[in-house]
């Protein structure tokens, strides 16, 4: 069995299921970003994992042993919150340690775990200062040790950078990651924010409508979404998507190319320049469908400025319209739509053009 095994796990508020039959595993020392917009139940989840919420179906096993009922403190797990969740009247030091002395942890190990942790978060000339005497990334670091003192196996994060700005946020995602690695802990990390599952997780776990749509690395997501729903979450921007007749035909931004043959009749033309230093996004009208490109560099065009795009067969997806799932051959469309739904088995192949 794996060191964190979700079965069937459900939870229904009034008539609502906000998390509808989720399953999956986690690999001890495997880092799992839970990615979904809002309300789809990606907090939810994690907090039933933690012991904040009582499921209303299901089971969960951390290292082969059943804690769907156990209490937050038999759990064995740390969590890390957004709102840091630091006491204002104690210090660095005292909020370090508040769950070792808890705990009734001997002073003598409490003293050698808040030595590791602070010299892994930079917090040494911190100790005696209070919360409000802290930058948003000073108080997310306290969080980050009082986590690491516990050393406990299963570390769940929720949402922990987005108070953050961007730059910060850049430089926790770095130092999060390198603590993981360093310590070995096994991580479930809930964001909303696709470069943050992307840049750090093993594996992706989408949420949509309290269900799972895709369970992958950043790269299976990205290359081979399962559904329109994955394909419009991941990437940024977004991946176009153009019906044609039964089916709908999607193609990333970067993937869209000028092509260079100015005696030809245009099939396109400019509707807006957005540059964006390294690259510019160019919205145009094609064949009536508004779709993104993605250029390199500075390419600032006039307003209805006439192009020819195009692109190559094998950076198309195609999608069902009936049931928005993926479709290996286009011209099996109509025969596919009746597949289950499995995301967890599903095993994308090499699409095929006839």
């Amino acid at each position: 069995m794996s060191f964190l095994t979700i079965q069937g796990l459900s939870k229904q508020f009034a008539n609502d299921y906000v998390v509808d039959d989720v399953n999956f595993d986690v690999q001890q020392g495997e880092f799992i970003a839970l990615l979904g917009p809002s309300g789809c139940g990606k907090s939810t989840t994690l907090k039933m994992i933690a012991g904040l919420e009582t499921p209303t179906k299901g089971q969960i096993f951390l290292n082969s042993k059943e804690i769907t009922h156990f209490s937050p403190g038999k759990r064995q797990l740390s969590m890390v919150f957004q709102s840091y969740a630091l006491f204002p009247h104690l210090t660095v030091r005292e909020n370090i340690l508040f769950g070792l002395k808890a705990r009734s942890v001997a002073t003598a190990e409490q003293r050698k775990r808040l030595s590791h942790a602070v010299d892994l978060v930079g917090l040494g000339d911190q100790l005696t200062k209070k919360p409000s005497q802290l930058s948003g990334g000073q108080c997310q670091r306290v969080a980050l040790a009082r986590a690491i003192v516990s050393q406990a196996p299963l570390c769940l994060m929720d949402e922990p950078l987005s108070n953050l700005d961007a730059k910060l946020r850049n430089e926790m995602r770095t130092e999060i990651r390198a603590l993981q690695k360093q310590l070995g802990l096994t991580v479930l990390y809930v964001t909303h924010d696709q470069v943050e599952a992307m840049s750090m997780a093993d594996r992706i776990l989408l949420l949509n409508a309290g269900r799972i749509e895709q369970i992958g690395t950043p790269k299976a997501l990205y290359n081979e979404p399962a559904s329109q729903f994955v394909a419009n979450f991941i990437g940024h921007p977004p991946m176009n998507l153009i019906r044609k007749e039964h089916i709908s035909v999607g193609i990333r931004p970067e993937h869209i190319h000028l092509k260079q043959q100015v005696t030809s009749t245009p099939n396109a033309h400019v509707v807006l320049c957005d540059y964006q230093g390294a690259d510019t996004l160019i919205t145009v009208d094609y064949r009536g469908k508004l779709l993104l490109l993605s250029l390199p560099g500075h390419h600032l065009l006039p307003e209805k400025h006439p192009l020819n795009i195009g692109w190559k067969p094998q950076h198309e997806h195609h999608f069902s319209l009936k049931t928005g799932l993926r479709v290996e051959n286009p011209h099996l469309a109509v025969a596919l739509e009746a597949r289950p739904r499995d995301p967890q088995t599903y095993q994308p192949k090499e699409c095929s053009y006839v």
